[in-house]
């Protein structure tokens, strides 16, 4: 499946010309660039995509390895991998479930579409690119007849919070919004809802390694 969409969005007083598609081995250097990017220094290079992820996103899963132009620029991109997923037993990390990114363990009969990444460059940060990737990987769900789209989201305020409030408390006070998070109340805007807590989900001082485990079913299906 070749995916490719287009739409016009408003900045900076006119419309611009945006396309999601299918990122390929051309883009390979610029997404990498985005990274750089979009996560500096002090956080780690070696976390950034490198060419052998991208290229088994490209040749294992290339339905799920989706970017976004602006007007002919590379803006950003979200990736995912099939998996198939229990609810009954949600306990996972990201490295486990997207076989730390290489996507290795990609299940072509999985139930479940898992993000494993999305990136915006900062440039285009408030043309709400990432909703529109989402909304894209919806449609993938919908396409391959998926149960739902699944992830983690970080929950990066819990540091300034953590000495007066449980990880339990910070995420209810999210989810009814209460309290914004940088990550987790975008999820929410972008249709997500909450599955659960996810413990030593990812190396992340911020979060303190927890993270919010957040769907979007397949309203066409009836998901178990």
């Amino acid at each position: 499946m070749t995916y490719e969409k287009y739409l016009y969005l408003y900045n900076h007083g006119k419309n611009v010309k945006v396309k999601v598609r299918n990122y390929k081995k051309d883009d390979f250097s610029e997404l990498i660039k985005i990274q750089e990017e979009s996560f500096p220094p002090p956080y780690p290079s070696d976390a950034w995509w490198n060419e052998e992820q991208l290229t088994n996103h490209v040749m294992l899963f290339p339905e799920g390895a989706l970017c976004v132009e602006v007007d002919g620029v590379l803006a950003g991109s979200m990736t995912g991998v099939l998996v198939t997923f229990d609810p009954a037993h949600p306990e996972h990390t990201w490295e486990e479930i997207t076989d730390n990114g290489y996507i290795r363990n990609h299940d072509p009969n999985g139930n479940t579409l898992y993000v494993v990444d999305i990136c915006i460059r900062p440039a285009f940060r408030k043309l709400d690119l990432g909703k529109w990737l989402m909304q894209s990987m919806y449609e993938v769900v919908v396409h391959k007849d998926l149960d739902r789209l699944l992830g983690g989201g970080r929950l990066p305020g819990f540091h300034k919070v953590a000495d007066r409030m449980t990880i339990e408390e910070y995420y209810d006070a999210v989810i009814c919004g209460e309290w914004k998070d940088p990550v987790t109340s975008f999820l929410l805007r972008c249709g997500r809802t909450p599955v659960g807590i996810a413990t030593n989900y990812l190396e992340d001082e911020e979060s303190h390694n927890y993270a919010a485990l957040m769907e979007w079913r397949n309203p066409f299906k009836e998901v178990k």
